[in-house]
């Protein structure tokens, strides 16, 4: 069995937190072509490249990206056993980085990451982004999950993999009415305000040939590209909001919104988007494990 060098994988450590041989170098007070040469040595001790050159950016691979993750936890752990032997211990902590589309609903980021939140020995890291940027970072790395509302295209170059975690349906919600009246879909929509997602949302396209199959052009209040601000607008406003129940969960189970009518045949997915990796992350791979077999969708009372 092979040794680990950990002066070698102390000087990768220093480059890929610098992002660059120069300043790594200076850091470490080492010529550049003498620290070049062993990460070279790290390489090939590891069997795989960690590094690619983007013009003078040095760019991890995924074997560098797994690298990174153990390299920080050695280190970490050295700095936890003398804050041990100091009387301040630490607790060891796995990492999962998660990217979500910034119109995704904040209920189901939650109940996506439900089984992780408050795990003393998991750090999560989400970020919020274009589904566009979000899988550039995918692709590099940077990143394990993209959580979207749309599946991503695969292609050539980047060989991504859509799960499909859960189908939601879509509702007309709003707030009590006083008179207690039905409301009639789609025929009320010539006279009753709507807040609309945007054109961007498939739901929004979908919904739009509903009403134009039913000869009706809605008064629009708004169009809002956030799930967040359109579930906040909901709450103030009079008039009907087109939403995934599970947008306004809360507000449903507390009676500031009532669920005046499913829209039929309209839903909206969720999809977890990973690349295939030699060395995936276990964690991600528990929670998609959650989603391999049938679940029934959350019900809304």
């Amino acid at each position: 069995m092979k040794s680990l060098n950990f002066n070698h994988l102390r000087y990768f450590w220093a480059v890929a937190h610098e992002g660059s041989l120069t300043r790594a170098a200076e850091r470490l007070n080492l010529s550049q072509s003498a620290l070049s040469v062993q990460i070279q040595k790290l390489e090939h001790q590891m069997g795989h490249p960690l590094f690619e050159r983007e013009g003078k950016r040095l760019i991890l691979t995924e074997a560098g990206r797994i690298a990174l993750d153990y390299a920080n936890t050695v280190f970490r752990a050295g700095d936890e056993l003398m804050s041990t032997l100091e009387g301040r211990p630490q607790a060891s902590r796995q990492v999962l980085r998660v990217g979500a589309l910034t119109t995704l609903s904040r209920n189901f980021q939650l109940e996506f990451l439900h089984p992780l939140v408050g795990r003393a020995d998991v750090e999560l890291i989400v970020r919020s982004g274009a589904i566009r940027d979000l899988l550039l970072q995918l692709e590099a790395h940077a990143i394990d999950v993209v959580l979207s509302n749309s599946a991503a295209q695969r292609d050539a170059r980047a060989q991504f993999r859509n799960h499909l975690l859960n189908q939601q349906p879509v509702s007309l919600v709003g707030r009590p009415r006083p008179d207690k009246r039905l409301f009639r879909f789609p025929d009320d929509l010539r006279t009753e305000p709507i807040l609309l997602p945007s054109l961007d949302s498939d739901i929004r396209v979908a919904f739009d040939q509903l009403l134009d199959l039913a000869g009706i052009r809605p008064i629009i209040l708004a169009e809002v590209d956030d799930m967040a601000m359109l579930r906040l607008l909901a709450r103030e406003r009079e008039g009907v909001t087109l939403v995934p129940p599970i947008v306004v969960r809360d507000e449903l189970a507390s009676g500031a919104l009532v669920e005046y009518c499913r829209i039929p045949q309209l839903t909206e997915s969720f999809y977890a988007i990973i690349q295939n990796r030699r060395f995936p992350n276990q964690l991600l791979g528990d929670l998609l494990a959650r989603y391999s077999q049938p679940r029934p969708s959350p019900t809304v009372d």
